[in-house]
């Protein structure tokens, strides 16, 4: 046992038996005990008051206030686009030069001497954009709020997480937004089967096919199937109905396959689709086996049991919402756009097509996109965004033989001896030539997790110096009726009910300043 000092017997003076109990749960059980000892006091309670602290379960719950907020709210495309305030009315509405015209020969100025030229005629068209709502809405009772009081604000926290999870819906609307782009019937599957050493039993299945937009894939998935049409009951009481962006089913194509033989199957790629789930079986059972990028895909192994069968598919287009905007995709995939939209070649069912390197650091995919936009209008992209699949093969693309040594960068330290590399890396800049004479871009390339792997969605914030007085500072902008607001609602029960809106529209004025390429495979 330790020595006791005067200082340790001046302390047990000082304080109360039971003080002495609680400043003694951290000391040495030995330091512990002689205290008491000093004080006065049976050693043989701090036994006691371990068994009635641990053995009894009487223990004090160290609960951390507030809760932790474990959930990811990335809106990149919401923080960058401009919010424009002023809405009224119905729609916003604007009025458009596509184009002036010259008399005579376009490439020709020339006038006779004493002579008028021709008089210029104008192009020019009537846009709108019609406000639509976005929002969401949750509940708290008065058992819950004041069960809660001293954790946290119950109340205030229910309005945060309100607001974050109405920007991110937003997030998703500005991005994939369908009111206009209708996907229709998805195109009979063509199927092959060859090869050996698959594992697929023989039989003669059928193939179905569903293209999805990309509300679709982010609705849609293995475990929970495709999202066709929901019924959405508001707080009110009242319904009103979402489609989840799925096309209408495919007619079924069947094939004999043998044992050691692959399946494979392909449709016909849909402008406005980037995602495609495939139900394959014995016809009248096919149920759903894939989700693919690409327009194609392959069965080797034996089928899963237990997905969405295709037959609860109801035969309908549920690709598009009429609650809707259109998003920045579905603008660039209209028909009449102006915007560069590239879908890659099938190629090889299964396979399909991948960015290919252009030998001097970059991807022919996007060089080619890149000098379309110049070529045709004159515009370049201010920003690229694509999902995490795509900046990896990008970054292999670009780093790729020769031109991928020359930009490895080496550090030393002349002192240390030694030399070290950091491994790993990604392309984080897309350098774009195609611009007026000395007035280059350096790209910034994006990952978003909303993006689906295989596309790659890009637009320009503002249109270079060479349109001028062109009336227009936002290329693209969230126009709003009514920002934010929240709504606290008249109680009619014992709980407080909040509800988080935004009455807005995606306004995009030039629609030929953006550029995707989509049906891109992995590799």
């Amino acid at each position: 046992m330790k020595h006791i000092t005067p200082e340790d017997f001046a302390k047990a003076e000082e304080l109360s038996k039971s003080a002495i109990v609680e400043s003694l749960k951290n000391p040495s059980e030995d330091i512990a005990k002689a205290i008491m000892l000093a004080a006065g006091m049976n050693p043989a309670m701090l036994d006691l008051q371990k068994n009635i602290t641990t053995g009894t379960g009487l223990v004090a719950f160290d609960l951390q206030a507030p809760a932790k907020n474990l959930y990811p709210v990335y809106t990149p495309i919401r923080n960058k686009l401009p919010r424009v305030g002023g809405g009224i009315g119905l729609a916003t509405n604007w009025r458009q030069v596509n184009a002036i015209i010259g008399s005579g020969f376009d490439g020709s100025g020339w006038v006779a001497e004493g002579q008028r030229a021709g008089q210029m005629s104008y192009n020019t068209s009537n846009k709108a954009a019609s406000y639509v709502t976005l929002g969401e809405e949750d509940a708290a009772t008065f058992e819950a709020i004041n069960a809660g009081r001293s954790f946290e604000d119950i109340e205030a926290r229910m309005t945060m997480r309100l607001l974050q999870k109405t920007m991110l819906k937003e997030e998703m609307g500005l991005l994939w937004g369908n009111n206009s782009v209708s996907l229709g019937t998805t195109a009979a599957p063509s199927l092959s089967a060859s090869g050996t050493g698959a594992t697929l039993p023989a039989a003669t299945y059928s193939v179905i096919c569903v293209a999805l937009t990309g509300e679709g894939w982010k609705n849609s998935s293995l475990a929970n199937g495709v999202a066709g049409q929901k019924t959405i009951t508001g707080a009110d009481g009242k319904t009103f109905v979402l489609n989840g962006g799925a096309a209408q089913k495919s007619a079924n194509a069947t094939l004999a396959v043998t044992l050691g033989q692959t399946l494979f199957a392909s449709v016909t790629a849909l402008q406005g689709a980037v995602a495609y789930a495939w139900f394959v079986g014995i016809a009248g059972s096919e149920v759903l086996q894939a989700i693919t990028p690409i327009n194609s895909v392959a069965i080797s192994a034996p089928l899963a049991t237990g997905t969405q069968a295709a037959s609860a598919l109801t035969a309908a287009d549920y690709s598009t919402n009429t609650l809707a905007y259109d998003g920045l995709f579905t603008t660039a995939a209209k028909n009449g756009s102006g915007a560069y939209v590239q879908y890659l070649p099938t190629g090889t069912a299964g396979t399909g097509s991948v960015l290919t390197a252009s030998g001097r650091g970059s991807v022919n995919e996007i060089d080619l996109m890149m000098q379309r936009m110049w070529d045709t209008f004159q515009v370049s992209l201010s920003v690229i965004f694509v999902n995490s699949q795509e900046l990896k093969n990008i970054t292999t693309k670009c780093l790729t033989g020769a031109s991928g040594g020359s930009l490895l960068q080496y550090f030393n330290d002349p002192k240390a001896g030694e030399y070290i590399l950091t491994a790993g890396g990604a392309i984080e800049f897309y350098y774009n030539p195609f611009m007026a004479p000395g007035a280059g871009r350096r790209i910034p390339i994006m990952i978003h997790p909303n993006v689906p792997p295989g596309t790659i969605i890009g637009w320009a914030a503002d249109l270079p110096i060479q349109y001028q007085n062109n009336e227009v500072p936002n290329v693209a902008e969230v126009k709003t009726r009514q920002d934010y607001y929240q709504i606290n609602w008249p109680l009619t029960t014992r709980q407080r009910q909040v509800g988080v809106y935004s009455e807005q529209v995606l306004a995009v004025y030039a629609p030929f300043a953006m550029g995707v390429i989509s049906n891109i495979a992995n590799g």
